[in-house]
């Protein structure tokens, strides 16, 4: 063993994860993304993009693109869940 290594090992204490059962982290974000694409002004939107992506996929050949629906939808889902998104965190 080489004196750098003998160093660290004598002087630098050596941490261990404490091994216990630990509670799986779950992001508060995801959870309410889920709650909000559920309520009905969300599905609305949903509904649409859906159509719309269904539109655009029967054709081979198209310039339509379903980026304004897409943006509705995210937008209502983003509204909805900054309103308690961060009485949630910690």
């Amino acid at each position: 063993m080489s004196n750098i290594q003998e160093f660290f090992k004598r002087y630098l204490p050596v941490v261990k994860a404490d091994e216990g059962e630990e509670e799986e982290l779950v992001d508060p974000q995801k959870v309410l993304r889920e709650e909000c694409s559920k309520q009905a002004k969300c599905v609305n939107f949903q509904e649409k993009l859906n159509t719309c992506n269904d539109r655009v996929n029967s054709r081979s050949n198209t310039e339509e693109s379903c980026l304004e629906e897409l943006i509705d939808y995210v937008e209502c889902v983003d509204h909805c869940v900054a309103k308690t998104l961060f009485s949630k965190l910690k």
